[in-house]
């Protein structure tokens, strides 16, 4: 009785030393998520009429998966870029057309992702589609990625243009088989925008918005979608036609890094 006594005696003992650590040791809390200042929005709060298809929370993009930092299918913006492209979307759709955004703010999280992908170059699962033409050791040298983008600051954007009635687009399978971005219209992947001679996020010199070679009705779409997009105070990027950015920036020298989620910009 008496070695069972001190075996019991002896258990107490150990349960109360670890009931005291467990009571006195910190909590580790997770460290809150950053969160939008005031001034960025839901595009879909000032415009709802402006199609959304955003590719980078999708495999169906250079990378062949989600991108860090997205973790819903939404465009936030600065309030000014904002308003201004609900000024250019009134006057599409009196001609029957609508924009459509495939990315808005980028969290820097996501261009850190960009990164990491493109320095791993044994990864080339997109070349097919997205840089059949480039070799993947060219890509910080040519100017398609790099450790910066303007979309974090914010008040940029990559869209086209639709025609009204929009039909659906098909969704990607992860697998599929790829076709060259700058392939013609009925080879690459459908897309239910107009005619821009690439498609989004292509890798190659035929992206460049005044490309010579762009000629017929993709040249006449890619002009129409700047002019508009200039009369509503936006700059194109000229080596990409899907590329604008609002002037003045709200933010020109600072990189966001919250996460692209309705709670970052919740109650502005």
């Amino acid at each position: 009785m008496t070695g069972i006594a001190t075996a019991f005696r002896a258990l107490a003992a150990a349960a109360a030393a670890l009931l005291a650590v467990t009571v006195t040791a910190p909590v580790a809390q997770a460290k809150p998520e950053p969160k939008a200042p005031g001034e960025f929005v839901s595009l879909r709060s000032v415009d709802p009429t402006i199609i959304q298809e955003m590719r980078y929370p999708t495999a169906h993009d250079f990378m062949g998966e989600p991108v860090d930092g997205y973790r819903q299918s939404l465009c936030i913006l600065t309030r000014p870029a904002a308003e201004a492209l609900h000024r250019a979307q009134l006057r599409l759709l009196r001609q029957g057309y609508s924009m459509k955004v495939y990315d808005c703010y980028r969290p820097q999280r996501a261009v850190d992702h960009f990164v990491r992908w493109a320095k791993d170059l044994d990864d080339q699962t997109m070349k097919g589609e997205f840089y059949p033409r480039v070799d993947k050791t060219r890509l910080f040298a040519d100017g398609y990625i790099a450790e910066k983008s303007g979309h974090s600051r914010g008040s940029t954007v990559d869209l086209t243009l639709v025609r009204l009635p929009a039909p659906p687009t098909r969704p990607y399978r992860p697998g599929e088989k790829l076709a060259p971005c700058y392939a013609p219209r009925a080879e690459r992947f459908p897309d239910n925008s107009v005619d821009m001679g690439t498609g989004f996020d292509c890798f190659d010199t035929l992206s460049h918005t005044d490309d010579p070679r762009i000629q017929g009705v993709q040249r006449v779409n890619r002009q129409f979608l700047k002019k508009t997009l200039t009369e509503a105070g936006f700059v194109n990027l000229a080596e990409e036609w899907w590329h604008y950015t609002f002037r003045p920036e709200l933010f020109p020298d600072t990189y966001f890094d919250f996460p692209v989620a309705r709670g970052s910009v919740a109650g502005h």
